[in-house]
């Protein structure tokens, strides 16, 4: 594939199933499937299939591998950085390769001075044609959850450093939001206890509802934020809370 082929999120045409297409900005290779055939990336053009972050000198020469074997494509990691792969997961060298889904799958590879290289990748499926365009459908909503009045007034100081896109955010203790809380309601009776038990309440809730790592044995020791951080994000996500919410508390 050339350089300037379109993103392969669009979809590829494969006449076999199985068929892996990678592509980078410099171009990109298409290989059918086969027990231990193998597609290479990385900085050395002469010796990769898939040219990625070139001119970046902390991107390895030889990155990593796709392999196929047993009837599906895997992602390895030869390289110095981590490949990030779906939801954020950190392939390291030496691990245990991953196994690429049918569909489209993005690779990221952190460079120098922040730069984010993306190989993408695509495994073809059974039927081998492009997914169906759904240009007409109407849009489905994400999932929000109901909050009262009092609830989304405690997550949106609890988690005001998201909100406010501060870097690596962390919720403010139960002692900051209290007294925040307290502030912009002074005769509501805001309490540590009071805002821990109402959060806590919040975060059972989704839980039950089937959000995860909302609980303290999927997390694991030691919780620290944890669980307050995945409640915020998920809430985020779910745009349950967005950044207008601030309003609630006068920051504009």
């Amino acid at each position: 594939m050339p350089a300037g082929h379109g993103s392969l999120a669009r979809g590829v045409r494969a006449t076999v199933p199985g068929t892996v297409f990678a592509l980078s900005l410099t171009g990109g290779m298409t290989l059918g499937p086969g027990a231990g055939r193998e597609l290479l990336f990385g900085r050395n053009r002469p010796e990769t299939h898939v040219c990625l972050g070139e001119d970046d000198p902390q991107v390895s020469r030889h990155q990593g591998t796709l392999t196929h074997r047993g009837g599906q494509w895997w992602v390895s990691n030869a390289g110095r950085l981590p490949i990030r792969c779906a939801g954020g997961r950190l392939l390291f060298r030496d691990e245990e390769p991953l196994p690429l889904d049918a569909g489209y799958t993005p690779l990221f590879v952190r460079g120098s001075r922040g730069r984010e290289h993306l190989m993408e990748a695509f495994v073809s499926g059974a039927e081998g044609v492009r997914p169906v365009p759904l240009h007409g459908d109407v849009t489905r909503p994400p999932r929000v959850w109901v909050l009262s009045a009092s609830e989304k007034l405690a997550l949106v100081v609890l988690g005001r450093r998201y909100l406010l896109h501060e870097p690596r955010p962390q919720p403010l203790t139960w002692r900051q939001a209290a007294a925040e809380l307290a502030e912009l309601q002074p005769a509501e009776g805001w309490r540590e206890k009071r805002v821990e038990h109402m959060v806590n309440g919040v975060r059972l809730r989704l839980s039950r509802d089937g959000e995860p790592w909302l609980t303290r044995e999927e997390v694991g020791e030691p919780v620290g934020n944890a669980l307050n951080d995945h409640l915020i994000r998920a809430l985020l996500t779910s745009t349950t809370l967005v950044p207008t919410d601030l309003a609630l508390t006068g920051v504009v």
